[in-house]
């Protein structure tokens, strides 16, 4: 049997220049960020933004790349295992107002992107595997995160009059803001609301009254989500609690904070 006809052409699992141009840029801007080239306010925006990017699509991959072990094949022609953000369902949702998110809140805003087909999965445990797989990325990126830190990394960081000091300290905020946000976006998505990941972790194992009754809730669970965030109360409970989270793995809770601060290079101006 011809190998390409069963899996898929091999072009189908090969990373898109898209992905590759994301992996460049997240490397310049981390650089620029490090050697305190340029502005570094500018630095710190670049090499969020890029790596934000970049775990983006990873959270995705890992969605469609379960999809495909799990049965639905068709992510393959779909494009989804290229790590292309062009190709999601939806670039606004998925691309363009997670990252306002992150700019204007400093809040790792999950957003749907790839469609799976479910009638091609065949057991409610591989639907919530799926659905599992991404927040599960954003996990592993956090941890992957903290390590430099708990290794001594930016261990010299403080503040002078109002100014961070330490060596190499542009670098070591970028990538403390970078850890937040991907605790942030693991908790966000382990939230059983409909229409996200954790809720759809939760639907296959509900009864179909109540699969009709999240199904009917499910378009409006990213958009309720995103109103409750901007509501003060809930904003503090949520930051505290991820503030909490950072400590526990080792990501400068503060560093990062400062860094989303810093995000914002226009208010200089």
């Amino acid at each position: 049997m011809n190998v390409s006809s069963s899996v898929g052409p091999r072009s189908a699992f090969v990373p898109s220049p898209v992905f590759v141009g994301i992996v460049a840029l997240t490397a310049v801007s981390g650089w620029m960020a490090w050697t305190a080239f340029g502005n570094v306010r500018v630095d710190v925006f670049l090499f969020v933004v890029c790596g934000w990017l970049l775990s983006l699509c990873l959270h995705e991959y890992a969605h469609a790349a379960v999809a495909y072990a799990c049965g639905d094949r068709g992510v393959a022609e779909r494009g989804y295992l290229r790590l292309n953000p062009l190709k999601y369902t939806s670039p606004l949702l998925s691309i363009v107002l997670p990252i306002i998110a992150v700019v204007l809140g400093g809040i790792g805003l999950p957003g749907g992107a790839v469609w799976i087909d479910h009638s091609l999965v065949r057991t409610r445990q591989r639907e919530s595997l799926i659905s599992l797989a991404g927040p599960a990325t954003n996990v592993v990126f956090a941890l992957l995160i903290a390590v430099p830190f708990a290794l001594g990394g930016g261990e010299d960081l403080g503040f002078s009059g109002g100014e961070i000091i330490g060596e190499h300290a542009n670098f070591w905020i970028a990538l403390a803001s970078l850890g937040f946000l991907q605790v942030t976006a693991s908790v966000l998505n382990f939230l059983p609301v409909p229409g996200l990941d954790g809720g759809n972790i939760v639907r296959p194992w509900l009864n179909r009254e109540y699969q009709r009754a999240y199904d009917l809730f499910a378009p409006y669970g990213f958009m309720l989500l995103f109103v409750l965030l901007w509501q003060s109360r809930v904003n503090v409970w949520f930051f505290s609690f991820v503030g909490l989270l950072c400590d526990v793995v080792g990501i400068p809770d503060l560093a990062g904070r400062v860094g989303l601060e810093w995000m914002r290079f226009w208010a200089e101006f």
